[in-house]
């Protein structure tokens, strides 16, 4: 039997499931006969694959971080996988450390950590606890679709809450606005910010790239909506892909100030281990005749290879293509009053509230 190509699934940012890099057997699509698929079809499938929603065993939940290109010392994660889809989405190749697909497993096969409110507060209550600012989302996004009925996210923030502890939240999803009354009064006390990801005004083209995110107009709004209620915005123009998406930095800049945002970032596609092979079937499957200039490009800006992980560099990319748009970016910000995107929230607020069954203080026992 002969490997086929499988047609792209409606609703699913992976074409494949390619196999992790920890298997010890390789899988292939092959046509028996049984499967309906046509070799060489481009046509979008009806989505065959349901999203499955496992509890993750986690013993600790705050993860700490080392790396010099990354502005936060500590995050916390409430899902491993994501539902969105993004085909760029650099945590796909941790599922590999699962035994499953960084491809349509990473996007379908989900693990959520339903005791990460209760991890958190008794990492917070260690004496042994300094605190900083801690990220929210991370490596995969806290308000996926799966958040609506899960609610991990929300009780983390609760816990944030209590301990004042500073929180600064990444997502693409405007089911961030659910939580405003618990980050509008912490924004007011310096202990919440949010950053928008927009990566792209193009409504078809996020269909196909995230499509289970919310729309780039809903993000916009989103934007507003929280810069009207007091909470700093940043927008993500993230990940700006060669000949794809890169000539709309200047207008996800311009779009995001208009809506409210005070800072911005941008980060050059990255391709880390599977996502290479990913992101290139992606390109070969939805826009064939842009896919050699895109990976042209990125080679470019990768000193002739496609990922290039030095620290210092691997956020941005060398070279003329990637100077170049560092200049546009910085003008860009210029143009629009947008600053740098920072961590400075106020972790002099942070405190210990009593658990239950704490002794009451002397003087409130007395009275």
């Amino acid at each position: 039997m002969d490997e086929i190509k499988r047609p792209p699934i409606k609703g699913r940012g992976a074409v494949s499931n390619a196999t992790g890099r920890f298997e010890r057997d390789t899988r292939v699509l092959t046509d028996d006969g049984w499967t309906g698929y046509e070799s060489g079809g481009n046509e979008a499938l009806s989505d065959p694959v349901r999203t499955t929603v496992s509890p993750a065993s986690a013993k600790s939940i705050i993860a700490r971080n080392e790396s010099p290109d990354v502005a936060f010392d500590q995050s916390v994660n409430p899902y491993q996988g994501c539902e969105h889809a993004c085909i760029y989405c650099f945590a796909r190749p941790t599922h590999a450390y699962l035994n499953l697909s960084p491809g349509l497993d990473f996007e379908t096969k989900l693990f959520a950590k339903r005791n990460a409110a209760e991890l958190l507060a008794k990492e917070l209550r260690a004496k042994s606890y300094v605190c900083q600012p801690l990220a929210l989302g991370a490596n995969t996004d806290a308000y996926q679709p799966i958040e609506r009925t899960e609610g991990i996210t929300r009780r983390v923030l609760e816990v944030c809450r209590d301990f004042n502890q500073p929180v600064s939240i990444i997502t693409k999803s405007a089911l961030v606005l659910r939580d405003l009354d618990i980050l509008a009064p912490m924004a007011a006390e310096g202990l919440a910010s949010v950053a928008i990801s927009v990566t792209t005004l193009d409504r078809d083209l996020a269909r196909v790239m995230e499509p289970r995110a919310s729309t780039p107009p809903r993000r916009l709004e989103t934007i507003r909506t929280l810069a009207e209620a007091g909470v700093p915005v940043a927008v993500l123009a993230s990940p700006m892909i060669p000949a794809l998406n890169d000539h709309e930095l200047e207008a996800i800049l311009e779009a995001a100030a208009g809506a409210g945002a005070t800072a911005a970032s941008y980060i050059l596609l990255r391709l880390p281990l599977e996502i290479a092979t990913l992101f290139e079937e992606w390109l070969r499957t939805h826009v064939p005749n842009r896919a050699d200039r895109v990976l042209s490009l990125m080679r470019q800006s990768r000193d002739g290879a496609l990922y290039r992980s030095g620290f210092g560099t691997r956020m941005k990319g060398t070279g003329a293509y990637a100077d170049l748009l560092r200049h546009r970016f910085k003008l860009a910000c210029r143009k629009h009053g947008l600053g740098d995107r920072n961590w400075h929230l106020d972790c002099s607020r942070f405190r210990v509230p009593p658990a239950a069954g704490d002794q009451l203080p002397l003087q409130l026992s007395l009275l």
